[in-house]
C-alpha cells in the first residue's frame, strides 16, 4: 500500500474520526493503563506521595495521547504485514479505511499535543520528552530486526519514569533508574505473552519477537523475568523507605503472576491473551499498595 493510496470512498467525518479512533486503539484501553501505572509509580515516589496537580494531568494526558500516538505509526510500521495476522487483519490502515499517510498525521498531532504539555514542565523533562518521542516512533520498526522489539518497548513505556523524576526533582536518582529497570522488564513480560498470541502468524510473515526468540523456554523466561522485577521492586521499596503497605502491593503483583504462569502453561492464543491483559490489574496492585503506604505516613 503507498502512503498516498487514498482510502476507499468518500466518507463523512463522523466515521473518519469513528476509523481514528479504532486506530489509536482508544476502544481498547489496556496499553493505556500498561503505559500509565510506571508513570504513577514514578510521580508518587519522585513526590514522596501526592504529585502537584498540574504535573499528574500533564503526566495522565501525555500517556494518553502518546500510547495513541504509538498505535498510529505501530500500524504504519505493520501495514504490509497486519492484513496477514488474524487478530490484526481489521485493523483500519489493513483494511484500507484509513490511509499510511492520514496514519503519520494522527501520530505528529497527538505527539504535537503531548510535546505542548511538556512544556509548561522544566527544561530537563523537556529534552527528555525529545527521546520519548523517538522511542515511540522507533519501537515499531525493531520488530523487522531483532528479537527483541519487546525491550525497545519497555524503554519507550518506561522512559515516563525519569521524566517523572526530572518533572518533580529535576533530577535522575538511582531509585528512577532502578524503577526504570522493572518498568523495562515488566514489559518484556507482558508483551511476551501478547507475541505468543500471534507466534504461528509472526513465523509465517517474518516478524520477531521474544515469543519466538524463547520458544520452548518461553514460560520459564517470563517468569525468571517476573521474579527479577518483583526483586527489583523490593528494591526501589528499600531505597526509598517504602513499608507493609508496598509490599502486601508487591505479594498481590506476584500472586496475579502466578495466576498468568498458569494462564499460559499450555499456550492457548486466547488464554495468553488473558494473561497479557492481567498485567492492568499486576499494575494497579503495585501503585495501590505505593499510594496507600504513602498515605499512611503523611497520616
Amino acid at each position: 500500500m503507498s502512503i498516498d493510496q487514498p482510502a476507499a470512498g468518500p466518507v463523512d467525518w463522523r466515521t473518519r474520526l469513528g476509523r481514528y479512533w479504532r486506530l489509536v486503539r482508544a476502544d481498547r484501553p489496556i496499553g493505556i493503563y500498561l503505559l500509565l501505572w510506571p508513570a504513577l509509580w514514578g510521580l508518587w515516589i519522585a513526590a514522596a506521595g501526592m504529585p502537584p496537580a498540574w504535573v499528574l494531568f500533564v503526566f495522565v494526558a501525555g500517556t494518553i495521547l502518546m500510547r495513541s500516538a504509538g498505535c498510529a505509526i505501530n500500524d504504519f510500521a505493520d501495514r504490509d504485514f497486519d492484513g496477514r495476522v488474524e487478530r490484526t487483519a481489521q485493523r483500519p490502515l489493513a483494511t484500507g479505511q484509513v490511509t499510511p499517510r492520514e496514519a503519520l498525521v494522527v501520530f505528529a498531532v497527538l505527539s504535537l499535543l503531548a510535546f505542548a504539555l511538556v512544556l509548561t514542565l522544566n527544561t530537563k523533562t523537556i529534552a527528555h520528552s525529545v527521546i520519548a518521542v523517538s522511542l515511540a516512533a522507533l519501537y515499531p520498526f525493531t520488530k523487522r530486526f531483532t528479537h527483541m522489539p519487546q525491550l525497545f518497548l519497555g524503554i519507550a513505556f518506561g522512559w515516563a519514569v525519569p521524566m517523572a523524576f526530572t518533572a518533580l526533582q529535576n533530577q535522575i536518582p538511582p531509585v528512577a533508574w532502578v524503577l526504570f529497570g522493572a518498568t523495562v522488564v515488566w514489559a518484556l513480560i507482558y508483551d511476551t505473552m501478547y507475541a505468543m498470541v500471534d507466534r504461528k502468524d509472526d513465523l509465517r510473515v517474518g516478524i520477531k519477537s521474544t515469543a519466538i526468540l524463547f520458544g520452548r523456554f518461553d514460560r520459564l523466561a517470563v517468569g525468571l523475568l517476573q521474579v527479577l522485577m518483583l526483586a527489583m521492586l523490593w528494591q526501589v521499596g528499600q531505597m526509598t523507605g517504602r513499608g507493609v503497605a508496598y509490599l502486601l502491593g508487591l505479594t498481590a503483583a506476584a500472586a496475579l503472576f502466578a495466576y498468568q504462569q498458569w494462564l499460559i502453561r499450555e499456550r492457548v492464543p486466547a488464554r495468553c491473551f488473558a494473561a497479557f491483559l492481567n498485567n492492568h490489574y499486576a499494575g494497579l496492585l503495585i501503585f495501590t499498595g505505593l499510594f496507600v503506604d504513602y498515605l499512611l505516613v503523611i497520616e
